[in-house]
């Protein structure tokens, strides 16, 4: 199995450990209702819930992208680095969302966007 295919599982895992962040420590957790305590989240344990539902709004697009270009067989090694820049740029997305550092989180989510591009247009 190709690097970029196991990317599609870094990317399954990223919104787990956002939302990992979020719960880990923070008082009155209520896994009874665990949405509605979630809403309550203030700071960094709220930016923190909200990269974990953006990463589930990206993953999608990403997925499917490096599946095409698998089924295309495009070329590898250009693969495996775009799914490999996007896993990365979505790691520091989320750690720029916690940190409050909306420019820079704002410029990771735009790189990764591009390599879901870039994995679109290798496989044409």
């Amino acid at each position: 199995m190709s690097f970029a295919l196991w990317t599609i599982l870094a990317a399954i895992l990223l919104p787990i450990i956002s939302t990992g962040a979020a719960k880990w420590g923070a008082p009155g957790f209520d896994n009874n209702a665990p949405r509605i305590w979630q809403e309550s989240l203030t700071g960094w344990r709220k930016r923190a819930d909200w990269a974990h539902r953006n990463h589930f709004e990206a993953l999608p697009g990403f997925a499917a992208a490096v599946l095409v270009a698998t089924v295309a067989h495009a070329p590898e090694g250009t693969a495996d680095l775009l799914a490999g820049l996007w896993v990365l740029f979505r790691a520091l997305y989320t750690v720029f969302y916690i940190t409050d550092k909306a420019s820079l989180r704002s410029m990771m989510w735009m790189g990764a966007f591009f390599c879901v591009i870039g994995l679109f247009v290798i496989s044409a």
